[in-house]
């Protein structure tokens, strides 16, 4: 079971459709289907970032085939793992798609955080679905 590629570019969680290349001798910007291995010095694109890519001055931007959204994943367990992540207690999405924590949300997490710090719990700044307990 492969896991799905995500976008290069720095805040973007989108899947990747796209992968970017430079051609250095020709002065290109090849944008191509997205290559089955993830390779040194190429960058998978998501589709927003793919079709806006622009070229730095007096390169060429060359785009090889049609890009659309990646089709969703067939497998159930890729799936499930999708619905728990999108379905996140007091999560929301923003205007860009990103995930955000609500304030009430955070409290609450801060809350549980300090009723379970008695129960023998080790937590960490940040609060997962996994904890270590002491061995006692």
């Amino acid at each position: 079971m492969g896991l799905r590629r995500g976008c290069s570019k720095t805040g973007c969680s989108r899947p990747a459709v796209a992968t970017l290349t430079y051609a250095y001798a020709d002065r290109a910007v090849v944008l191509g289907p997205l290559a089955t291995y993830a390779e040194p010095h190429t960058y998978d694109l998501c589709l927003v970032h793919a079709e806006r890519m622009t070229a730095p001055r007096g390169w060429d931007v060359v785009r090889v085939g049609e890009f659309s959204e990646p089709a969703q994943a067939t497998d159930d367990l890729l799936a499930l793992a999708d619905a728990v992540r999108e379905a996140g207690p007091g999560r929301r999405s923003d205007s860009t798609g990103r995930s955000v924590r609500s304030d009430g949300a955070r409290r609450e997490a801060a809350t549980e955080v300090a009723a379970e710090a008695g129960s023998g719990a080790v937590e960490s700044g940040r609060r997962g679905h996994l904890r270590i307990l002491r061995d006692t």
